[in-house]
């Protein structure tokens, strides 16, 4: 990750598979007061797109996306 400070919220959904890597960030995300941080961790390659699509479709922001072997690492804010 980026030198960013740390996130104020992680998700690990390492071993789920869509839908469900996208449904449980949904729902940390709704938690998360406007300005914090979602770091979330997954291992399905379908993640990517559909994480990415939720993040734009609320009108989030994604901050950062790194891939490191087989896993995804996403930094959300939310900022509405």
């Amino acid at each position: 990750m980026s030198s960013q400070k740390k996130p104020d919220k992680e998700l690990d959904c390492l071993g789920l598979y869509c839908p469900e890597p996208v449904f449980r960030t949904r729902l940390e995300i709704d938690k998360l007061a406007i300005g914090q941080t979602l770091k979330v961790t997954a291992d399905d390659p379908a993640a990517e797109e559909d994480i990415k699509r939720l993040v734009k479709t609320l009108g989030h922001q994604l901050l950062e996306i790194h891939k490191n072997e087989n896993q995804l690492h996403f930094l959300i804010k939310k900022v509405k």
